[in-house]
């Protein structure tokens, strides 16, 4: 791999040196960020802990990676002013790993029986004209899905299907068609 320093800024105010790199890696894999901070580190003279990438991009059908990255001064300094999950990706710290706490169980069968003792005196009356409609209104709607289900249920060939359908078209069109001339 192959590590070229394509622009170096000095910035005196965070005690860095800024870099923007080009990494070529001709019959490699996509070196990992650990492997391009060392590299930068030997091209800079710097140790491997003062080192933090900000960012790295490959791009497809290319073996280049550019990216930019900053030198400190000391790993103090860095701490200090890097973002946290920069700081992990550069696994200058450990991420912060939050205890799972488990959850209490919920209070709500107690809740659920209060609520179901309260509406038992309505509830009757609610659901007795609700049960009487739903008797009336299912063999209505019932009686034409069944007649329509034996004739899709049936195993045609498609062709047959097809025929069906044109002949069921036709008349339908033909009793509209004499009501219009009757009329």
């Amino acid at each position: 791999m192959q590590l070229e320093v394509l622009q170096r800024k000095e910035n005196p105010l965070l005690k860095r040196v800024e870099v923007t790199f080009k990494a070529t890696h001709k019959a490699e894999p996509t070196p990992t960020r650990d492997a391009l901070r060392a590299f930068l580190a030997k091209e800079l003279k710097a140790t491997k802990d003062i080192v933090v990438i900000d960012y790295q991009a490959s791009t497809f059908g290319r073996y280049e990676t550019v990216g930019e990255a900053k030198v400190y001064k000391t790993k103090e300094e860095a701490l200090a002013v890097e973002r946290k999950h920069i700081l992990v990706r550069n696994k200058l710290i450990e991420p912060e790993v939050k205890e799972a706490t488990p959850k209490p169980e919920k209070p709500a069968p107690a809740p659920r029986a209060e609520k179901a003792e309260k509406p038992t005196v309505p509830a009757p009356k609610a659901e007795a004209p609700k049960a009487e409609a739903k008797p009336e209104a299912k063999p209505e709607k019932g009686a034409p899905k069944d007649e329509k289900k034996p004739a899709t249920k049936e195993e045609k060939k498609p062709a047959e299907k097809k025929e069906e359908k044109k002949e069921e078209k036709k008349a339908e069109k033909k009793p509209e068609g004499k009501k219009k001339e009757a009329k």
